[in-house]
């Protein structure tokens, strides 16, 4: 908690790492970022280089530092939040990488992931978690299993592994620190809900070791401290970024829905402070201090700005459109094809990682893309069913700046979307947290609303998408 009029904000995320400086009104002040590569360098597999994340952090921080000039001391506090199920494993004596950083969207470990099918249920009750090759645990025991440097540092009692959180903290930060907060620690599929600590049972299922794991502290914490320029700052937060989004415009309020959609498009509902069940979708735990905790159901769309990117490149069009053409193509009047989208793998409710994406019908290469976004829409809009009943919808992430796809959903979903003037929901959300949860904690400009229409075309391309969804995934899909 920082009554310093600023904070800062580090939103470590799958394509960049922006540090923003945020006020207590939640203005921002200032803002730096820097790109990060991303590697695939086989199907399946997604990660990144471990230096250079932590190299574009440093960028990042550097830069805001300078963008502040002279207001530099009214930084009080600083937060991390960063992508949940992304690990890595790192030398706990200097902090040289291991392995890469292994990203939320890399499947290399399915096989062993499947050969555990049996212990789904178990796994589930444990850690809230569908079992999925998404979540750390395999792609740590894949790392142990083929990476001579990673075993060699296991027998030597010198191997650090686990959320890239944990890495970039111990990296950034002056102490060193081996620790991991619950929002990060619960991606990994070996951390127990009930307990709020690693699981005996879970790591001896997936073969990881206790002693190379960071030790379990509360997102609010005393993690230590990094320079923002000449100045040594406290760094008191550590969360998700989709957990620390649920928290942009403050106290999260009842009977919301949370969109962010960036990479991945997510979904979250608050269900208080215990965790609560729905079969299709995950529990998850996306704050903890000394004197609470809130949970919340979450549904996961995989294939969100990843397959927009993928799918743009393998139709030789520009994988950034800078020039703005899917905003444009959106407000055209057209049948487009539909998309079956398994980007990624398919995430919730169905949770299948080896779907294959498709398209069914045809279309010229923009009608692909309105297809694409089409299939991002359906796929949230399945998930918002599955959640539960909701008055609005909040929804950020850059994704969220395309008009046809806001108005797309409300329309298909019958409620009403809203969209804050400030996209930067990790950032924001992180900010109010480490600035101690401030009241009032205004928007900078209005919510712009998505009000539902009639939209018979478009429902129509949703219940033949159900259809073609239910063909490919070779059952009753049992929705619309």
């Amino acid at each position: 908690m920082s009554d310093s009029p600023l904070v800062l904000a580090i939103d470590l995320g799958g394509h960049s790492a922006r540090a923003i400086v945020v006020g207590r009104d939640g203005g921002i002040v200032a803002e730096a970022g820097a790109p990060i590569e991303t590697r695939r360098p086989r199907d399946g597999w997604v990660e990144h280089d471990a230096q250079q994340v932590v190299r574009c952090v440093r960028e990042a921080v550097d830069g805001a530092a300078r963008v502040l000039g002279p207001r530099i001391g009214e930084v009080g506090a600083a937060g991390l939040a960063t992508q949940r199920s992304s690990v890595v494993c790192w030398d706990r004596r200097d902090g040289t990488p291991l392995s890469p950083v292994i990203s939320w969207q890399d499947r290399r470990g399915a096989d062993r992931v499947s050969a555990l099918a049996g212990e789904a249920g178990s796994i589930r009750a444990a850690t809230g978690l569908v079992l999925s090759p998404h979540y750390g645990a395999s792609k740590l025991r894949w790392c142990l299993d083929e990476l001579p440097a990673v075993r060699a540092a296991l027998d030597d009692n010198c191997l650090a592994c686990g959320p890239i959180a944990s890495f970039v903290l111990f990296r950034m930060l002056d102490e060193r620190p081996l620790v991991v907060d619950p929002a990060n620690a619960s991606r990994t599929q070996l951390w127990d809900l009930s307990t709020g600590d690693w699981s005996p049972a879970l790591l001896e299922l997936f073969g990881v070791p206790r002693a190379p794991l960071p030790a379990c502290v509360p997102n609010e914490y005393a993690f230590g401290h990094l320079m923002l320029g000449s100045r040594r700052v406290p760094l008191t937060v550590c969360t998700g970024d989709q957990s620390a989004a649920l928290f942009a415009q403050g106290t999260p309020r009842p009977g919301t829905a949370w969109i962010n959609a960036g990479t991945g498009a997510f979904v979250q509902k608050v269900v208080g402070d215990r965790p609560a069940d729905a079969p299709r979708l995950l529990s998850s735990l996306v704050w903890q201090d000394r004197g609470s905790s809130t949970y919340v159901l979450e549904g996961t769309v995989n294939g969100a700005a990843t397959a927009l990117v993928l799918v743009r490149e393998q139709l030789g069009l520009d994988p950034a459109d800078r020039a703005g053409d899917t905003a444009r193509w959106l407000r055209r009047q057209i049948e487009p094809p539909l998309y079956l989208n398994g980007v990624a793998g398919l995430g919730s409710p169905w949770w299948r990682p080896d779907f294959r994406s498709r398209f069914v019908g045809d279309g010229e290469p923009w009608q692909k893309i309105v297809a694409v976004v089409e299939s991002i829409v359906f796929l949230l809009a399945v998930n918002l069913q599955e959640i539960g009943p909701v008055d609005r919808v909040i929804i950020s992430g850059g994704l969220s700046s395309l008009d046809g796809l806001c108005s797309r959903l409300a329309d298909v979903a019958g409620v009403a979307v809203e969209r804050p003037t400030v996209h930067e929901a990790t950032a924001r959300g992180l900010a109010w947290l480490v600035a101690g949860r401030p009241t009032p904690w205004d928007e900078p400009g209005p919510m712009t609303t998505f009000a539902p229409e009639a939209n018979p075309p478009l429902v129509s391309r949703y219940r033949r998408w159900h259809a073609a969804m239910s063909d490919g995934l070779g059952y009753n899909t049992n929705h619309v």
